[in-house]
């Protein structure tokens, strides 16, 4: 018996599976990664290029009082990062500004 929660993981391991046409489908994936213990990270992935994320993650900063960044993935562009388990709150904020729609939006996680 192995407790799975504690093996380590890629949080974008799951968007390859298939072939290359599924990864960019047109949806915003929004995925949990766990880090130690009840740490929590949050990666938000398939936003539109003509969007400034570093302005984007400063006002999901504010928003949610937690600390965030955007990083640069070899496969999938640039890449959101949040503290915490914040899919409920960026899918909330999404669709209340505007920049995706609820179909838009696949959230992944346990």
């Amino acid at each position: 018996m192995s407790i799975q929660n504690l093996n380590t993981r890629d949080p974008l391991a799951d968007a390859s599976k298939g072939n290359d046409d599924d990864v960019q489908d047109g949806l915003i994936h929004i995925r949990i990664q766990q880090r130690t213990g009840r740490k929590f990270l949050t990666t938000v992935q398939g936003l539109s290029q003509e969007y400034d994320l570093k302005k984007i993650v400063r006002s999901c900063k504010k928003e949610f009082a937690c600390n965030g960044t955007v990083l640069e993935h070899q496969e999938y562009g640039e890449v959101i990062q949040l503290q915490g388990d914040q899919r409920e709150n960026i899918c909330q904020w999404l669709t209340k500004i505007g920049l995706a729609k609820v179909n838009q939006l696949k959230v992944h996680g346990f």
